[in-house]
């Protein structure tokens, strides 16, 4: 009778937290896709205009997207740090710890801008342009940097707004920026005749509008709540070094992606192709993932804020149920459409036969990944960066012997994703032992 009793006190419980979850995953997926729709549209657009305007655009976005993607923590960091604060009903502080939040993101993007400008040539070069594509990537990375200090401000001011429990206007503002970003495109590089240099100013103007409306936002709720706009060095310290250990996070993550993406290179032709294909749709399960990770953040943020140890347990117990559920379905949906998938990528017999069977170690991983993702977001939100920063270099130093040995002793493709599985698992391990101890519940409106 009690175990009665209690399973029906936990439905209402459980029932508010599915409510609370999908209320901030579902836009913040429609805000992770909206992102990489920028790329694409510049790609449509600039791809029309010859093949070495293409590759140009293809390293000059890839620096560009690594430039800035190293400096996510802006809003990783800013929605745990908002949402203890909103959590503490301090309301004030949590929009004035925003701000600081958004000045740190607007000095990284002057010192960003001051560094590619001048370097510009040289990092295309690095990248392996060719002679004939190189001034086209030139043209856009020195153009695009301009914008640089837009996108950092939207990861902060992202942030803000997922500490506030608001992810709909972030979907809103991503939505809205592909839509100008895609018009400018088309307008400046045909319409007026600037070329790839129409593309590179169209992503930064429409980059400048989204930064506009979010400091709008910003700006609009510090002052009804009467909090401070100038910037505080102490403030902006303190979110640099909040920062650090995320940033350690995200770059053991992009090297360990380099290195599968080396390895697989050295696999042959068809490998790499296929890896290629692979990687996009990992990529792609990743954004339904890491919606739920944001959920996790602003959520488990505002339990701790709030001093609710044992609420910040619960959600975080459903979260893992719902990351465990999603995986299972993405991994169900990957086995079922890879016939259909794969074709439109590729017609060469070769890629296929790479791509079949290391797409099935890609969806058996899924519910791994999935409670990755959540436990990731959780720590997040409980501001535990340092362990997360140790636990990724662990996962790094694991992974990077066991990647390297794969052309040595076979498996292909496959066994490069059999890798990948193993440092999902790697990190699952790592990040289930810190839940488990309960050394992240730390409550109050800060760390």
């Amino acid at each position: 009778m009690p175990m009665t009793q209690a399973s029906a006190r936990s439905r209402p419980t459980r029932a508010r937290h599915d409510r609370e979850i999908i209320a901030l995953a579902v836009p913040a997926f429609g805000a992770l896709v909206a992102e990489p729709l920028f790329v694409m549209a510049d790609s449509a657009i600039v791809g029309h205009l010859g093949t070495a305007q293409l590759a140009g655009l293809g390293v000059a976005s890839a620096l560009l997207t690594t430039a800035v993607s190293i400096f996510v923590f802006l809003a990783y960091a800013t929605t745990a740090a908002v949402s203890r604060r909103v959590g503490a009903d301090d309301l004030q502080a949590a929009i004035r710890q925003g701000m600081d939040g958004i000045w740190l993101a607007l000095l990284l993007g002057a010192a960003v801008i001051a560094v590619v400008l001048p370097t510009a040539p040289s990092l295309v070069e690095l990248f392996g342009a060719s002679d004939t594509a190189a001034p086209y990537a030139t043209t856009y990375l020195r153009i695009s940097s301009l914008g640089i200090p837009a996108m950092l401000v939207v990861l902060a001011a992202t942030g803000v707004l997922r500490g506030l429990q608001d992810t709909r206007t972030p979907l809103y503002v991503a939505v809205g920026g592909f839509v100008a970003n895609a018009a400018l495109n088309a307008v400046l590089v045909y319409g007026a005749g600037l070329g790839i240099a129409g593309s590179a100013w169209g992503t930064v103007i429409a980059q400048c509008a989204m930064a506009a409306v979010y400091l709008v936002v910003v700006v609009r709720g510090a002052r009804r709540r009467g909090a401070a706009l100038r910037p505080d060095l102490a403030g902006i310290r303190a979110s640099a070094q909040a920062g650090v250990p995320l940033l350690v996070r995200t770059l053991s993550l992009r090297a360990i992606l380099m290195i599968t993406t080396a390895v697989a290179a050295r696999l042959g032709d068809a490998d790499i192709a296929a890896h290629q294909i692979i990687l996009s749709l990992w990529s792609l399960l990743a954004f339904a993932l890491d919606a739920i990770a944001i959920a996790g953040q602003a959520i488990i943020g505002r339990y701790l804020g709030a001093g609710d140890g044992q609420g910040a347990r619960d959600v975080c117990r459903r979260m893992v149920q719902w990351g465990v559920a999603v995986g299972i379905v993405l991994g169900v949906l990957v086995v079922a459409t890879r016939p259909a998938f794969l074709p439109l990528f590729t017609g060469d017999s070769a890629v296929k036969d790479a791509a079949l069977p290391a797409l099935v170690v890609v969806a058996l991983s899924q519910p791994v990944c999935g409670v990755v993702f959540v436990l990731d977001g959780v720590l997040m939100g409980a501001g535990d960066g340092p362990y997360l920063a140790w636990a990724m270099l662990i996962t790094l130093a694991v992974f990077t012997p066991v990647a390297l040995l794969v052309p040595v002793f076979g498996g292909g493709l496959t066994a490069l994703w059999a890798a990948m599985t193993l440092m999902m698992t790697v990190r699952l391990a790592t990040l289930w032992l810190r839940t488990r101890s309960g050394r992240w519940v730390v409550t109050g409106a800060t760390r």
